[in-house]
């Protein structure tokens, strides 16, 4: 019998939905990545939705499609199957009539499924077609116990002392009260991760005050409260998330780095932990690190088509150094990662040396520094590049020493891929002399440089038109045009922010001749932006009304992530 990935091809090809080079792309992706499933390569890729490729299932398998997202599923058929069977084959039962169970799949042709919940049930199994994340969401509503709800752990914390103790026969920590799964401050814990990850948080804090533990998340780059825990839990809760991440229980007077690996909603995310000694007690900040955000690849980070095209150029050079510049949180890293994953083949010997290694990718070679024992980013480039590397990612590029190493590097035969703090991408030039760099190293290393921005996208489900006035076009330098813009509402798909999701904004300097001549002569980052920007650059102020005026995003929006300098 054929599985599901085998029949979705047929399905695409009967119907002729795809293009044959789109699909032979798509499998070319789904080779690669060696896991997960066809159709979710093909819905990162953007070539089909779920939904539409659900309807083709549905018609070719003779399976009804049911759109779960408005379907009142009962709460008496969850006594049916329990929580852990139907997680294990995310299956939603919908109906029971006589001997007969409906459940909602997302794989029609998981057989082993349909004989689990038959032989479990004792009933004829039928089935209906549904996507998975609505299954994932009817899940959580459908098995969502009382103590399962967030103010119902609270509850539960607030009226009991919850205490960390060691079981002396086997030296775990667990919580006092139990199961380690039934405790309080376990499922507050889980609670916690699970949420951040349904509310796409890049960040958790837990911040120690004098009478409380304030919990925020951050969605989509700014931070908003979630929760307060009550001060006497506050050690158990730091104990627990130290357990998780192997860290030292017992210290906490110095700052402590960990991670952890868990599974939420049937996709692998990791947490990077730090750990920061303050007045209160101890503030722990967790990134989520979900490694599919670096698989969809470099054409569905939200970059313009003209930024894109520069991007791809540089990177088909077989030498020469690549940088992305821009601040903390501007989507750098998730870049870089994209870059390599699109250039990761087995004929490609790919080095990366990171402080810290955010996301772990298969088949390439990645390096932590680890300053207290000499291995610097200087110290650990030297290292690699007699390891003979053809591709070789620099987490930062901080001092003079590593800067010159790097650039060396590049001009010997690797391609070298590295960050850099600086506004625009003009001013990295100037950066690098003053690290002081010789500019003919510079001129004659440099392919490109790209500045990032992150700006938020407008929700799709609740964005509403908006008039522009006349002098706030005079003011920010914006053309008569006619045309329809928009701006935020807020409604419950964006947790009323107005606000979904995140796209890049790019600023791409493909260096030339006439670039490097003036990099010679170290003329300012000034000059070198005019001259760019005479030739066809697009700032990243016009990257961003660009995206205005498709709209993708608001003018507030605008402001707040541009310096409004053309």
């Amino acid at each position: 019998m054929k599985n599901l990935s085998e029949r979705v091809i047929e399905v695409l090809k009967k119907s002729k939905r795809l293009s044959e080079e789109d699909l032979q792309k798509a499998l070319m992706v789904y080779a690669k990545e060696g896991r997960g499933k066809l159709r979710d390569v093909l819905v990162h890729l953007g070539l089909i939705t779920e939904k539409e490729l659900l309807s083709l299932l549905s018609e070719e398998l003779k399976v009804p499609f049911l759109n779960l997202a408005k379907y009142k599923v009962n709460q008496e058929l969850a006594k049916l199957i329990p929580e852990k069977l139907a997680r294990k084959h995310q299956i939603i039962p919908i109906s029971k009539i006589g001997g007969t169970l409906t459940i909602a799949v997302s794989d029609p042709l998981n057989v082993v499924a349909v004989d689990d919940i038959s032989l479990f049930t004792k009933h004829k199994i039928e089935c209906v077609v549904s996507p998975e994340k609505d299954i994932r969401d009817a899940l959580d509503k459908l098995y969502i116990s009382e103590h399962d709800s967030m103010s119902e752990v609270m509850k539960s914390i607030a009226g009991d002392d919850v205490t960390l103790m060691k079981d002396e026969e086997d030296g775990d920590v667990h919580a006092a009260g139990g199961k380690e799964t039934d405790a309080p401050v376990v499922r507050i814990v889980d609670l916690l991760l699970r949420e951040a990850f349904k509310r796409r948080a890049s960040d958790i804090h837990i911040e120690p005050f004098e009478n409380i533990v304030r919990v925020r998340y951050r969605v989509d780059g700014g931070l908003e409260q979630v929760l307060t825990i009550p001060k006497k839990n506050q050690n158990a809760v730091l104990t627990r998330l130290k357990i998780l991440s192997k860290l030292d229980i017992t210290e906490n007077r110095i700052p402590q780095d960990g991670r952890f690996k868990t599974r939420l909603h049937d996709k692998e995310v990791d947490f990077r932990v730090s750990i920061l000694p303050v007045y209160y007690g101890n503030k722990v900040v967790m990134r989520l690190l979900d490694k599919s955000a670096i698989s969809v690849g470099l054409d569905n980070l939200g970059f313009s088509q003209d930024s894109l095209r520069d991007l791809k150029t540089a990177i088909s050079k077989p030498f020469g150094m690549i940088l992305i510049t821009g601040p903390t949180g501007s989507g750098k890293s998730t870049t870089l990662y994209s870059i390599l994953n699109q250039l990761n083949t087995p004929e490609k010997n790919i080095i990366t040396i990171e402080d810290p290694i955010e996301y772990q990718v298969r088949g390439i070679t990645q390096i932590q520094t680890k300053s207290e024992i000499g291995l610097t980013f200087a110290s650990g480039l030297r290292a690699v590049l007699r390891q003979s590397p053809d591709i070789v990612m620099v987490g930062e590029i901080r001092d003079a020493e590593t800067a010159d190493i790097a650039i060396k590097a590049s001009l010997t035969g690797q391609l070298v891929l590295s960050t850099l703090h600086t506004n625009d991408a003009a001013g990295a030039m100037t950066r690098l002399m003053d690290m002081h760099v010789e500019p003919f190293l510079i001129a004659s290393s440099v392919i490109l440089v790209a500045a990032q921005r992150l700006c938020r996208k407008l929700c799709q489900f609740c964005r509403e038109k908006t008039d522009i006035p006349k002098e706030v076009f005079e003011r920010m330098k914006m053309d008569l045009k006619a045309g329809v813009y928009y701006k935020p509402r807020g409604c419950d798909k964006c947790n009323q922010s107005g606000y979904k999701g995140r796209m890049g904004i790019l600023e791409t300097l493909l260096v030339d001749d006439t670039m490097r001549d003036m990099v010679i002569r170290r003329a300012s980052s000034y000059e070198i932006k005019d001259y760019a920007v005479k030739n066809g650059m697009l700032t990243l102020y016009q990257d961003a009304m660009r995206k205005f005026r498709e709209g993708l995003t608001s003018l507030d929006e605008i402001v707040r992530v541009t310096t409004g300098d053309e």
